[in-house]
């Protein structure tokens, strides 16, 4: 059998076109070093457009939005009863003492005896003075009755008088008619009546006077003895303050004189604490002194829970950079409150809707809320000259320079504020 020369045509292999692939794997580094290079001049070009550089790990940015906003203010306060008086020594004496601090008292219960043995002369002087002249207007009274019978016995002995000459003188017009008389005793029984008549007349007039006059001294006396009865009872009155009893239902608080001590006048004696009603005393920083308001609402924390209150009172002075004010709850107070408990106040000053905010940070004290940074996404940051408007404890509001969704750093600024860029640095 004849056998041709065999080929090679079993062992050769396709091979593919490599001018192509040789073309990729040049092009592809050229791009990609083209790309590093354009992000690399691109990175430059913003170092170099900066002024400064910072780490993003010593700044703090935050995203301006749109919402409400609420103005607080959050300090801490002390519970204080709300009624909590002090008494006093009503005078000079020696005190003898019924309770002792933290005794459970109630209203009218005897706290404590002031014994003045010069208030109590006087009292007794002053009722014997008026014992006195009680009866000098008794007294005055008996001789205004005799004074009345005296003067009407006068006045009917001048009306008999008048009587027997009105009759004589009848009489004598009938005798002078038929001249049974002369005219000499005609004239006479005309002078006897004219003379009783006068008598009557001024004997009335008389006992009238004497009748206003004994008035008049009677009504003196009876003012003498209302004023000496007001005089007795304004030092009765002392004498039953020298027994001092509780205003209100409470404990004892203070007790700040020993027993059987000598106290002078308006002494403090005893303080009584009424535990029914608390109140928080809060001491505000004087910036916030012209926000606030009496019948603002406050937030009390107490035990995880919040009660409402409001601002009832608030200091007109400034002691230590801070105003007193009151804090009085809106409803029943939390059960287990004690005097002088610490708690937590949030004081709501004002309601903002729907304006831009941001979260507050030291930016807004750094420039005065003058200026901000805000960030671009190349972690360029450009300074901008904004104005901001009402604060709260975590918020800011913006009233114009920034908009919504700008991110700004409200780490403070300080270091920063003479450059108009800097260069956030991850």
């Amino acid at each position: 059998m004849h056998e041709g020369i065999r080929d090679t045509s079993a062992q050769d292999v396709l091979l593919e076109n490599t001018k192509h692939r040789r073309w990729l794997k040049t092009a592809l580094p050229i791009a990609m070093a083209a790309i590093l290079i354009a992000l690399l001049v691109s990175a430059l070009s913003t170092w170099l457009s900066a002024e400064a550089s910072v780490s993003a790990d010593r700044i703090r940015t935050a995203v301006v939005s749109r919402g409400d906003l609420v103005r607080d203010l959050t300090v801490q306060g002390r519970v204080v009863a709300a009624v909590s008086p002090t008494l006093y020594s009503p005078a000079t004496g020696t005190v003898t003492l019924q309770v002792l601090p933290g005794d459970q008292v109630s209203t009218g219960q005897v706290l404590a005896v002031i014994d003045s043995p010069e208030v109590r002369s006087e009292y007794l002087q002053e009722q014997s003075t008026l014992d006195q002249l009680g009866a000098e207007l008794e007294r005055e009274k008996i001789q205004a009755r005799k004074a009345q019978v005296t003067s009407q016995q006068t006045i009917d002995l001048a009306k008999v008088k008048l009587t027997a000459a009105e009759r004589e003188m009848r009489r004598a017009d009938e005798s002078i008619k038929t001249n049974a008389i002369s005219e000499i005793d005609f004239e006479r029984a005309r002078d006897e009546l004219a003379r009783a008549t006068v008598e009557h007349n001024h004997a009335v007039q008389d006992a009238q006077l004497e009748s206003e006059s004994l008035e008049f001294e009677t009504a003196t006396r009876q003012l003498a003895v209302s004023r000496q009865k007001l005089v007795v009872n304004e030092l009765n009155r002392r004498v039953g303050d020298l027994t001092i009893t509780s205003p209100v239902n409470g404990i004892v608080g203070n007790v700040e004189v020993d027993q059987k001590a000598v106290v002078s006048e308006n002494s403090s004696l005893i303080t009584v604490v009424d535990l029914s009603a608390f109140e928080v005393e809060v001491r505000i920083p004087e910036a916030y002194a012209d926000d606030l308001g009496i019948g603002l609402a406050g937030d009390v924390q107490y035990n995880g829970n919040e009660y409402r209150g409001r601002l009832v009172s608030l200091s007109p002075e400034v002691v230590n950079n801070e105003v007193v004010g009151r804090i009085r709850f809106a409803d029943d107070a939390p059960p287990g409150l004690r005097q002088n408990q610490r708690v937590s106040v949030r004081v709501l000053m004002d309601e903002l809707i729907g304006v831009l905010k941001l979260q507050r940070g030291s930016f807004a004290d750094s420039s005065g809320g003058r200026m901000a940074f805000v960030l671009a996404e190349n972690g360029l940051a450009e300074r901008r000259d904004v104005r901001l408007g009402a604060r709260s404890a975590s918020e800011v509001e913006v009233i114009s320079g920034l908009a919504e969704n700008e991110r700004v750093i409200i780490s403070s600024i300080a270091e920063f504020k003479d450059y108009d860029t800097i260069q956030v640095v991850d």
